[in-house]
């Protein structure tokens, strides 16, 4: 009970909770106590006289008394079905009804003349005309407790939902105020439920949209593989894209090494905008490549040509033309002559090509105003689905196992979440260290939305 009483163990044994009820009653008189577990060691009396009833054959016992309990000591005491403490929040209604009781408060006795209008006392046992059954019958605190455990998580019970087992309960013919909120709470701390709950759907935090000052002063950088492999073992394309240019610069890679991206950096240009630019590499391949797969860094080029010249939903401009202040000629204007090709003179392009190059700071700051209305309106969106959701240092949670966490051998029946874990640090904007309850450190951080809070 000790370690029940100091929050370390459940206490899920209904006889145990019954003591543990009780000692917390008693608790709550002092204003300050301290409950210590004694080693059996340290308490070599104690622990004797507890075997002494087995210890000992009848007739031995000569300077000792010794009683036997045939029941827990919790049963000894008298209940009495009109004591108020035992009949919680049925003392005012059955007062009134066995013996016309009413309190002093005329508001009060007014409230409890009405609700008695429902309940009826049948065999000292009290029941309250229900709409589901003609009959349901009031239980108290311990009793409802019993009932719900049963319901949720007995040999035919369910792990349902709150709402469904307070119609099972209903239906069953048992009734009490708080009926639906206590079935809330217990499926909240039911391990099995949240160990087997759902992943979240709705982020827990704001969006925070990144805006770059410049061309080419920020980059994102990401692997992209493997794939098949292709001429030279190349598997693997390292891709980076300018935050505000949207310009990529793509290498297919036989292997991912320091060196090898080193030398990519220093002849391109590094973490987050280059995700958007892997979904149209790769969306582009699955559609160019049909059954030849290996022939994948062929095709690189063209597919990096057609995305600069692509004009962006964000900026409003193509890549190409924030880049160098003007649009490239494209192979189709080649096959089926364009007006600028009929009437290209090579003296006066190159007069406005160089125009360009002195207007483009201004191409870029339209374009850097259409990123940021484009972001706003991104955020505003993604912000109507936010729940908000946070943690404190020391909050138990739970962590959204992903597939290469669950263990293959459950199969189907992996449980969704893992823990419980203790919150060791908050980084802000939803980013946590987390470690083992032992406090082992769990390696990397996490973020809110693979978290959710441990109830017990």
């Amino acid at each position: 009970m000790v370690e029940q009483l100091n929050g370390t163990y459940q206490a899920k044994d209904t006889l145990l909770q019954r003591y543990f009820h009780t000692a917390s009653h008693q608790i709550s008189s002092f204003d300050e106590f301290i409950i210590k577990h004694l080693p059996r060691e340290q308490n070599a009396r104690a622990d004797l006289l507890s075997k002494l009833a087995s210890t000992k054959s009848p007739g031995q016992h000569r300077t000792i008394i010794q009683e036997t309990l045939h029941s827990p000591s919790l049963d000894d005491k008298v209940v009495n079905v009109s004591d108020n403490e035992d009949l919680g929040w049925m003392a005012g209604i059955w007062g009134y009804l066995k013996e016309g009781i009413l309190p002093e408060d005329k508001d009060e006795a007014w409230k409890i003349r009405m609700r008695s209008a429902k309940f009826v006392i049948i065999g000292d046992e009290l029941f309250k005309r229900g709409d589901s059954s003609p009959l349901l019958k009031c239980l108290t605190a311990s009793q409802a407790a019993y009932v719900i455990k049963e319901i949720h998580q007995g040999i035919c019970g369910m792990h349902s939902g709150a709402r469904s087992i307070a119609t099972r309960i209903l239906r069953a013919g048992y009734y009490w105020p708080t009926l639906k909120s206590d079935c809330q709470s217990h499926i909240q701390k039911c391990k099995d439920c949240q160990q087997i709950g759902n992943a979240h759907r709705q982020p827990p935090k704001t969006l925070h949209h990144m805006m770059s000052a410049w061309p080419f002063s920020q980059w994102g950088m990401d692997i992209l593989g493997p794939f098949p492999p292709a001429k030279g073992q190349l598997k693997f394309l390292l891709v980076a894209i300018d935050y505000f240019t949207k310009w990529i610069e793509a290498c297919p890679l036989a292997k991912i090494t320091t060196e090898n991206v080193r030398k990519f950096t220093w002849k391109n240009i590094t973490n987050g905008q280059a995700e958007a630019a892997n979904k149209v590499i790769l969306r582009e391949l699955k559609k160019r490549l049909g059954s030849a797969k290996g022939q994948w860094p062929d095709e690189l080029p063209s597919i990096l040509w057609a995305y600069h010249c692509t004009p962006q939903s964000t900026t409003q401009e193509t890549p190409y033309r924030l880049t160098y202040g003007a649009d490239a000629m494209i192979p189709v204007e080649v096959g089926e002559t364009s007006h600028r090709r009929q009437v290209f003179n090579g003296e006066q392009n190159a007069q406005e090509l160089v125009a360009d190059l002195d207007l483009v700071d201004e191409l870029r700051d339209e374009a850097q105003i259409h990123e940021e209305a484009c972001k706003l309106r991104a955020s505003r969106r993604y912000n109507t689905r936010v729940k908000p959701r946070s943690f404190r240092v020391g909050d138990l949670v739970w962590r959204l196992l992903g597939e290469a966490r669950k263990d293959t051998s459950d199969g189907k029946l992996a449980p969704t979440w893992g823990g419980p874990f203790r919150v060791a640090e908050d980084l802000k904007n939803g980013a946590y260290r987390l470690e083992e309850l032992s406090g082992k450190p769990i390696p990397q951080i996490w973020n809110a939305t693979h978290l959710k809070f441990y109830f017990s």
